[in-house]
């Protein structure tokens, strides 16, 4: 039972800082464009002249 005496502020200090980087997130725009990034997958980048189709960067 002693171990308690040092679990218990463990754990709450650890949920505090899960909530403070939660609370971070959020103020910095990590959950504005939820749907941003699953559209974008969808689609394929339009390729520019004069690279290989394969995206390495070597010009052609």
């Amino acid at each position: 039972m002693d171990v308690l005496i040092y679990l218990i502020p463990a754990a709450l200090f650890l949920g505090l800082l899960g909530l403070c980087a939660f609370l971070w997130s959020l103020r910095k725009g990590q959950y504005e464009d939820l749907d941003g990034a699953a559209e974008r997958i969808l689609f394929d980048e339009e390729e520019t002249p004069g690279k290989d189709p394969d995206r390495t960067g070597r010009p052609n």
